[in-house]
């Protein structure tokens, strides 16, 4: 999830793997993508998705805490697991985007606890066990899920931590220390080696384990539609930009080595997190081992719309929301690849965070951005809402241990971008777009 950056921004080792990824994906991959047709895999043609034989589209979340809850250890609750997810199956949203786990230490400011990797290739088994639940659960359901593997952001670790891990010194708290000094500190990202090199391990440690419930490898997964590299990566400078680039198509090719059957993604918000580069975005989705193209679209966080204003604003946003899809379904024409808008989101009416609060300008925005599936000849494949609150009851407006997980991570107030069980009206205007 993106940042509120307004003050900011207003709006095998590395070195061979980039190397290699000069290459394209080897005929024996192709082979093997090909032969998971039919077999509840998503796979791309012509610049749609197909799952078997039919053309897939969807509209569906992001439930970023959906690991924690599968787990049986602190934070976990697999009966909330279960009935949030036949919840989200009864209202037609079965595509979820979900966090593998977090990274690093816990009990810090604005950071989810518990973690999945605790020091680099080291894990937290509770919630490896959580991930095996929510994905053999997933596929009782034949729900998808999408599943990022780092973070450029800190809530979850991610860059930040790869870099301590690497000897690059302390990670600035942006709840702290602000975002100007955490963006400066994590730029350095993109041009750490050893950082890249722990987090491409990662993503092979997490691509290549075997789901303890099913007894099947990820790679056989029905409930797998892609893997993606992070939430929101970004360069964060002009000079990191091809190094940002490598890295990105690196981690795509190692994914491909060890998982040729599903999909893999970028997980980037679109020329906002690149620099306001449309030509990087446009090259991290041309290589060959990046799937399909992936935005995200948040107006209040961007600047499009204040507290004041989240309804007066409304058409305002509507029409930046237009021209930012349009200008990256420009920048991807002719690619043969489909463009997923896998995070939006909108505040509640008087920035409430409480369920059953108003929400007429969200509603009205849900409504104009899910109508953008299937639009025209289908060029906009798929949407996920941020994100999924469900039951949960926010007890503070700052996440503080203990407390429900939310559809808001731990550096955002909580509830605000949430959408629960009892937002009746935002309900309904999903059953609208999930019923077409």
């Amino acid at each position: 999830m993106k940042q509120q950056l307004k003050a900011v921004c207003r709006h095998a080792g590395i070195g061979a793997l980039l190397i290699a990824a000069s290459a394209t994906v080897s005929c024996g991959g192709e082979k093997k993508a090909s032969e998971a047709d039919g077999k509840g895999f998503v796979t791309v043609k012509d610049g749609k998705f197909f799952l078997n034989d039919s053309v897939y589209t969807f509209v569906g979340t992001n439930f970023w805490y959906g690991a924690i809850l599968g787990s049986e250890g602190r934070g976990g609750d697999r009966q909330r697991l279960v009935a949030e997810l036949d919840s989200l199956h009864a209202l037609g949203l079965d595509n979820l985007r979900v966090l593998a786990g977090g990274d690093g230490d816990v009990s810090l400011p604005s950071h989810i606890e518990p973690t999945l990797q605790t020091a680099p290739g080291v894990y937290n088994d509770t919630i490896l066990a959580g991930l095996d639940f929510l994905i053999s659960e997933m596929e009782k359901r034949d729900m998808k899920a999408v599943v990022y593997l780092n973070n450029a952001w800190e809530w979850s670790g991610g860059y930040g931590q790869y870099l301590e891990w690497a000897g690059e010194g302390k990670c600035p708290l942006p709840s702290e220390d602000g975002y100007p000094a955490y963006m400066e500190f994590v730029s350095k990202f993109p041009k750490s080696e050893k950082a890249k090199e722990l987090a491409i391990a990662h993503a092979r440690n997490i691509v290549g384990r075997t789901n303890r419930y099913t007894g099947k490898p990820y790679t056989e997964s029905p409930a797998i539609m892609s893997w993606q590299v992070a939430n929101e990566p970004r360069c964060f400078s002009e000079d990191g930009k091809e190094q940002f680039a490598q890295w990105i198509q690196a981690t795509a090719k190692a994914i491909k080595e060890i998982d040729p059957n599903h999909l893999v993604s970028t997980g980037s918000e679109g020329k906002h997190g690149c620099e306001q580069d449309i030509e990087l975005w446009k090259q991290i989705h041309s290589y060959p081992e990046v799937d399909y193209a992936n935005i995200h679209m948040w107006p209040y966080n961007w600047g499009w719309v204040t507290p004041e204003t989240l309804s007066d604003s409304l058409p305002a946003a509507k029409r930046n929301t237009s021209a930012y899809i349009q200008e990256h379904l420009d920048a991807i024409a002719g690619s043969g690849k489909p463009i997923v808008i896998e995070e939006f989101g909108f505040p509640r009416d008087g920035m409430a965070i409480e369920s059953g609060s108003g929400v007429t300008a969200r509603d009205g925005y849900y409504d104009y951005v899910m109508g953008f599936v299937g639009d025209g000849e289908g060029k906009v494949a798929g949407i996920n809402f941020w994100g999924w609150g469900g039951v949960a009851k926010p007890a503070h407006r700052t996440w503080q241990p203990g407390d429900d997980y939310t559809g808001d991570p731990a550096q955002e107030d909580q509830g605000l971008n949430s959408v629960f069980s009892g937002d009746s009206t935002t309900l309904g205007v999903i059953r609208k777009h999930t019923g077409k």
